[in-house]
């Protein structure tokens, strides 16, 4: 698990031992950042089920102005905090140790808003819908901007929810990349 691009590129980031987290590969991160790749300079990153934080790490080095990592597990928090030190990325960046329903509202007080939105919760638990759903609610998601969820293949996601329409989906192996505009964009 490596930052693939940019000013920390090729740095190794540290992950936990087992299958308690579940990182992005490498392979997958590559091809979505290709694909979101004009919005990422400048933005501002919400990541969600942050695990080891490799996306808003990437969405950082790539040149986005600021990441936000959410996580509930306490092992993830460190591992978040150790990779940001370990990139000299941490200026640009907030760690909240906090369950991701709750956290959408601590966001909304704060007044956050977010270009970018990474959605990767364990596979096959039933958060996603339920996580799109609050996001929607949160109205912390910018005109244009996207949502990406990494889900499991046997995972089937509704074209749309609320405010969120499924803009593209692509497939790799087990694991599809949905991604999610608002509506009001897509008119």
């Amino acid at each position: 698990m490596r930052v693939i691009a940019g000013a920390a590129r090729g740095h190794v980031l540290k992950r936990p031992r087992g299958n308690k987290i579940r990182p992005t590969s490498d392979r997958i991160k590559e091809a979505l950042f290709n694909i979101i790749a004009p919005i990422i300079k400048g933005a501002t990153v919400l990541d969600l089920f942050a695990g080891i934080g490799s996306l808003g790490i990437e969405s950082l080095s790539r040149g986005a102005a600021k990441a936000v990592f959410v996580d509930r597990n306490r092992d993830s928090i460190k591992l978040i905090h150790h990779n940001l030190a370990l990139t000299g990325l941490s200026s640009n960046a907030e760690v909240y140790s906090l369950d991701v329903d709750r956290s959408l509202g601590v966001l909304k007080h704060k007044g956050l808003s977010f270009n970018l939105v990474f959605l990767d919760p364990p596979y096959q638990k039933g958060l996603i819908t339920h996580t799109l759903e609050g996001l929607a609610k949160s109205e912390l998601l910018l005109p244009a901007g996207l949502v990406v969820v990494e889900h499991s293949r046997r995972e089937e996601l509704p074209a749309k929810i609320q405010s969120l329409q499924l803009w593209r989906q692509r497939h790799y192996g087990d694991t599809v990349v949905s991604f999610y505009t608002r509506e009001e964009d897509n008119a």
